[in-house]
């Protein structure tokens, strides 16, 4: 809903909150269904009530747990058995600077200040330990904002009696606990009150009236903060950049001007404008995002562009380069053909507001943009919060080249006639294996993010991840898969619950990175080896329709199961009996278990 994208008109959504609501309930699309513990340090209703539009608009149906007023401490470290019940999925725990119970005095000496900043730290510490023993979920944090007033001036920065001081070592405490700590996330509202502004934020009229924290009308900018670390955490991230050049990359337009005259580099003040912002659209590689470009041009003028000696982004750093006269909506439905993603996982980034309408009415999902001014190109992007980052691998650094390796292979595929020599011809080799800690936080990437090749798009936390790892009922399966071109990383995982002697398939997707390369049957032989393994005689298959998996409808048909049920929303369950005498189905992949 575009009423709930950057840059939105908070008093509006604050206004019109209930009929928002009821616009996105009503909108036909299936959600992702969540269980949200809001453990507060001051009145959250609002918070609560905003948080949940914007989480709608993810696809993701929150349900609500809210503690008393300023119970968040209490909530957490004693049996409660209203939240045990609820079962949280995440808990996120809204505390600012009102809740820091003692600050420094200036009559306290050093050691003193540092004694009351290692109480408030192992306060927050010990709650968070056990909310993680207890609850098992992923943890939001919000760190503390700067207070509204400084007694000192400017030496509250640098005093250590100073509260500007005594709060930025507090948060960085917290930051240190996160970079230990998988599955917890900080909540910048240090950085979000600064944007808004200080005196705007900390409005004491809200505080002493209401008891919110913060001014009323900066919620929808607290809530869509923590709503872009929740959709982050569930996979409903972006995965691409789809960028037009001319006054977009560079200021003119390379047909008409010739390359000698484009505003790129130090030059000229708009010159370094693009380079920023070049700068800034490059650095998304390193998190993963997939960077492509569609042009209305000349292919060797773009080229040409993309070559500017002054250029930050080369040729190279694109995985499709779509640079012709077609349509711009064509090409993203294209491109998001030959990269097997979806085109509402793009980003369309357009100086042209028509150009910008014509994807945004005839590509339904794809997220574009308003890039009105070039100075703001970086604050829209960003902003938005397309990318959120709650977890970094090692396949997110090398995502971009693992798409131009698959280029690669699709050259090589068009030279053979026959589809197995062209699969033998990869020199694939695949390690199956249970899960292993090292690979934790990539399995549930894939859980949260895989959507075509789903059969029950069940989306896991690395929390209940490394549960199941740990749990013998399960049998666990990830797959990596490396061919001459190149490592593909963990590309499928397969989860199976034992009841009896029979499994049940409760997981099992593959990247779209590596279809049709014959993963799908080395992982069946491997999840069937284990099977039998653990004496079991029937494995369970299910499949869960979305508007995304259709390609793997009649899957378990292939692999050999029976569909033995199927309900009217054409959700089914298959049966396959397994023995001693199974047979191998993988021929050409090489399996290291």
């Amino acid at each position: 809903m575009k009423e709930l994208e950057y840059p939105f008109d908070s008093e509006y959504i604050l206004k019109k909150k209930k009929s928002i609501k009821k616009a996105l309930l009503e909108s036909g699309g299936k959600f992702l269904d969540k269980k949200i513990a809001i453990l507060g340090g001051s009145t959250t209703n609002d918070i609560k009530l905003i948080l949940e539009l914007f989480l709608l608009n993810y696809g993701i149906r929150p349900e609500f747990y809210e503690s008393e007023y300023n119970q968040y401490w209490q909530d957490a470290m004693f049996p409660n058995e209203e939240l045990m019940q609820f079962q949280p999925d995440i808990i996120y725990i809204h505390t600012t600077n009102r809740n820091i119970s003692s600050y420094p005095s200036l009559s306290d000496d050093m050691d003193t200040v540092e004694g009351k900043l290692q109480g408030e730290y192992e306060r927050f510490e010990q709650m968070w330990n056990r909310i993680f023993d207890v609850y098992r979920c992923p943890v939001i944090q919000n760190n503390f904002e700067y207070p509204g007033y400084r007694l000192m001036g400017n030496m509250e920065a640098s005093d250590y009696h100073g509260r500007i001081n005594f709060i930025t070592r507090l948060n960085q405490r917290f930051y240190e606990y996160a970079q230990k700590h998988e599955n917890f996330y900080i909540n910048d509202i240090n950085y979000i009150s600064a944007c808004y502004g200080l005196d705007r934020w900390q409005d004491d009229f809200y505080w002493h009236m209401y008891k919110y924290a913060m001014a009323v009308p900066a919620i929808p900018e607290l809530a869509f903060n923590i709503a872009r670390i929740i959709k982050s955490v569930y996979g409903k991230n972006k995965k691409a950049l789809v960028l037009d050049l001319d006054n977009t990359l560079w200021g003119g337009v390379v047909g008409d001007d010739g390359v000698e005259n484009l505003a790129i580099g130090q030059e000229v003040p708009m010159g370094q404008v693009y380079t920023e912002f070049q700068e800034y659209i490059k650095a998304h590689k390193d998190i993963g995002v997939l960077l492509n470009v569609n042009s209305k041009n000349e292919y060797e003028n773009a080229i040409a562009g993309l070559n500017h000696p002054d250029g930050v982004l080369k040729p190279d750093d694109f995985i499709v380069i779509k640079a012709n006269w077609d349509n711009k909506d064509k090409n993203i439905v294209d491109m998001a053909n030959e990269l097997n993603i979806m085109p509402d996982s793009m980003v369309f980034v357009d100086d042209n507001p028509a150009e910008r309408t014509i994807v945004e009415t005839s590509v339904p999902g794809v997220a574009v943009p308003p890039m009105e001014s070039p100075e703001k190109y970086i604050r829209m992007l960003d902003r938005s919060g397309f990318f959120e980052v709650t977890s970094l691998s090692a396949d997110d650094a090398k995502r971009n080249e693992m798409y131009k390796e698959n280029v690669k292979r699709a050259q090589l595929m068009s030279s053979y006639d026959n589809y197995e020599d062209y699969l033998k011809s990869l020199e694939m080799t695949g390690t199956i294996k249970a899960f292993e800690p090292v690979y934790m936080a990539r399995i549930a990437q894939l859980t949260n993010k895989s959507n075509q090749f789903n059969l029950t798009t069940k989306r896991l936390s690395q929390a209940d991840i490394e549960a199941m790892a740990a749990d013998s009922s399960y049998i666990t399966l990830y797959g990596k898969l490396e061919d001459k071109f190149g490592d593909n990383g963990v590309v499928s995982v397969v989860i199976g619950k034992i009841e009896g002697n029979v499994l049940h398939i409760e997981l099992w997707l593959m990247s779209c990175r590596v279809l049709k390369r014959d993963m799908e049957y080395a992982m069946m032989d491997t999840f069937v080896a284990r099977a039998l393994e653990r004496n079991i005689t029937t494995i369970k298959g299910y499949y869960y329709p979305t508007a995304k998996n259709g390609m793997v409808k009649n899957f378990y048909a292939q692999m050999g199961f029976e569909k033995t049920k199927e309900d009217n929303d054409g959700n089914t369950v298959w049966t396959y009996d397994i023995d001693s005498s199974y047979n191998k189905k993988n021929n050409v992949i090489k399996v290291v278990e």
